[in-house]
Formats: structure tokens, C-alpha cells, sequence
């Protein structure tokens, strides 16, 4: 999937038991994601622990199927991701009490964080995964898919800043559109995805 006339081709696969090994170089590469992370955060055991408890952690989820992630592959590499799941899946969502206090249903599917390796940023890896996560979500029956994206147009530009949830512009290209406001500088936006 090519993100422009001149973005690379990237392959896009699931995270299974197959494609683990794949994942953890890449998360190993980029200090544990934020830390140690291992993007379990949004899962609903969330951060408790330490960087190894996240990894046991979100290798359970990938063993026993209770994971939804999309890897973006440059070649034989991975090189970003994107999260996805049922809201049961993935609980942990930013600005939580403020989504609660306003929501009056529930979307089927949730994107949760996205990851791009640093030196494959703004070439289109976090377009290939959102993308294919929205096939893979038609390919599942559909139904309307929330993200919860920054804004970044009328901001300054956020120095040195990852937005592990996506930018809404790239949302926006994709359908998405507004649903309503959480934090300042965070939305829900939501698309309807046809089976």
C-alpha cells in the first residue's frame, strides 16, 4: 500500500504467534515503545507493571488471540503498527471519564495506538496500517469504528511530540469525522465501516 506516488510499498500483516518475533524487534529497537510499553496500554490490564510485565503481557494477548494489530512491514521488517479491537478489548482509551460522561452508544471497533519506527516517519506507514486496519474491520462484518486522534491544525507544532494516537488530518483523509470533543487537543471520530 503506497501512501503517495513516491511513498514506498509497505505489506501489511496481522500480529499473530507467527509475526510475534517481527513485533518485539521492532518494539526492542525503540526502547520497549515509550519506556516499556509493548502497547498494552490500551488493553485492560493498562500499564501495571514493569516494560517485561507488558511484554508477558501483550504476548499472552497475541498466544490466546485476544489481540487486533496490524504490522506494517518495509521488506522483511516491521516497522509500525496500528491497534485495534471491541471496546471490551481495548478499555483503556485517553480521556476516559470525559468519553463516558457524553457517550451514548458504543462503537463495534476501536483504534487504539499507532506506531511508526523513527526513521520510517512521514512516509506513509501509519496510512498503510489504519487502512488495512479498516479492511480488516469490513472483512470482519464492519460497523462504526471510533479513533481518538490529536488535533494538530490551529496548534504550534508539538516539538520532538509522537502522536500514538494518529493526527486527526490522517483520520479526516480516511472518512472519519468528528464526534465530539474530549480533551483539548483530542477528538472522537468515528466512520462507519460496511461488511
Amino acid at each position: 500500500m503506497a501512501a503517495g506516488t513516491d511513498a514506498p510499498s509497505y505489506e501489511t500483516r496481522l500480529l499473530t504467534p507467527d509475526t510475534w518475533d517481527d513485533f518485539a524487534a521492532l518494539v526492542e529497537a525503540n526502547n520497549g515503545v515509550w519506556g516499556g510499553c509493548w502497547c498494552i496500554g490500551f488493553h485492560p490490564e493498562g500499564l501495571a507493571g514493569n516494560a517485561e510485565d507488558h511484554r508477558l503481557a501483550k504476548r499472552a494477548h497475541t498466544d490466546a488471540g485476544t489481540v487486533h494489530q496490524v504490522l506494517v512491514y518495509d521488506g522483511d521488517q516491521a516497522v509500525g503498527w496500528c491497534q485495534f479491537g471491541s471496546p471490551a478489548e481495548l478499555p483503556n482509551i485517553k480521556n476516559r471519564k470525559v468519553y463516558d460522561k457524553d457517550s451514548d452508544a458504543l462503537p463495534a471497533w476501536r483504534i487504539g495506538c499507532i506506531f511508526t519506527s523513527s526513521k520510517h516517519r512521514e512516509k506513509g506507514v501509519a496510512r498503510a496500517a489504519v487502512t488495512a486496519v479498516l479492511e480488516e474491520i469490513r472483512s470482519a462484518g464492519g460497523g462504526v469504528v471510533e479513533a481518538y486522534p490529536e488535533q494538530v491544525e490551529d496548534r504550534k507544532p508539538q516539538r520532538g511530540a509522537y502522536l500514538h494516537t494518529g493526527p486527526e488530518t490522517l483520520y479526516e483523509d480516511l472518512g472519519f469525522v468528528r464526534d465530539r470533543q474530549i480533551a483539548k487537543w483530542r477528538w472522537v471520530m468515528r466512520l462507519e465501516v460496511s461488511g
